[in-house]
């Protein structure tokens, strides 16, 4: 088998710091209104925005994409499902921490930024159903046309006494070009990025270890010859609720924007 060059420069961008990751991502300033037109990502089944699915909150991981997600065996989706069929209330509030949480991602012109080309924005179940919402809407329909749709006002505020910040979307008045300039229009179409490279899912193996540390119990005892296999993340006898699950950010958006860091 040849050697993929390619992928080891991305392992190489990773180990040394020097990926892209952070500059191909937006996300909205709170206090700010930015203006942004939404792009579909192109061979998405129909679909004009991509969901993802990560595990949140593990022990000092960040965000985990989950494998099943993509038809791979997981071994923490085994261990929430084992936890299922225990029906204690202590293995019920454990699966509870360790439940997905979904994110979806559209490509983004923001307007005045336009110099960065397109960026990826990621958020959350609000904003998504307000997003789908409007394109339903026959008043404004597909608000990703690059000729007849139209760019969309989002505001990042937060109200006294609440935990969140809230993103607002809202449609501006009229129909517009993604851009005048036909030819800058088939550039930022050709250079969407490509979300595969923003994530690495983590081998069966790698999310066992991680879980099992998590959860207390050591390293976990696996056979590497059969990732498919189950591990010590079944075994829920001496399983404790972890501490120090919190968030610890005032915005959710902040919060998943640290998934871009790694």
């Amino acid at each position: 088998m040849a050697v993929d060059f390619d992928a080891i420069r991305k392992k190489l961008d990773r180990l040394s710091g020097t990926n892209k990751n952070r500059s191909s991502t937006w996300r909205p300033t709170e206090g700010e209104e930015h203006t942004v037109r939404l792009i579909s990502f192109p061979d998405n089944e129909g679909q004009p925005f991509k969901e993802l699915w990560f595990y949140y909150n593990i022990g000092k991981e960040r965000g985990l994409l989950t494998p099943h997600q993509f038809g791979n065996p997981d071994p923490i989706q085994e261990l929430i499902n084992k936890l299922r069929e225990e029906g204690s209330k202590e293995s019920y509030e454990l699966a509870k921490k360790l439940y997905p949480k979904m994110r979806t991602y559209a490509p983004v012109i923001v307007r005045g930024e336009e110099d960065k080309g397109v960026q990826i924005w990621g958020f959350g179940k609000m904003v998504y159903q307000a997003l789908l919402g409007l394109m339903l809407d026959e008043d404004y329909g597909d608000i990703t046309d690059p000729l007849e749709g139209r760019d969309i006002k989002v505001v990042c505020s937060k109200q006294p006494g609440k935990k969140w910040a809230m993103t607002e979307v809202r449609p501006r008045g009229k129909q517009s070009l993604l851009s005048e300039t036909p030819a800058q229009v088939k550039e930022w179409m050709s250079n969407i990025p490509n979300m595969d490279d923003l994530w690495e899912c983590k081998s069966y193996d790698e999310l066992s270890k991680i879980v099992n540390d998590w959860l207390g119990e050591g390293e976990s005892e696996y056979d590497s010859g059969n990732s498919s296999e189950s591990t010590n993340t079944t075994s829920t006898n001496k399983a404790k609720t972890p501490q120090g699950t919190g968030s610890g950010y005032s915005n959710i958006d902040d919060a998943f924007a640290d998934l871009m860091a790694d």
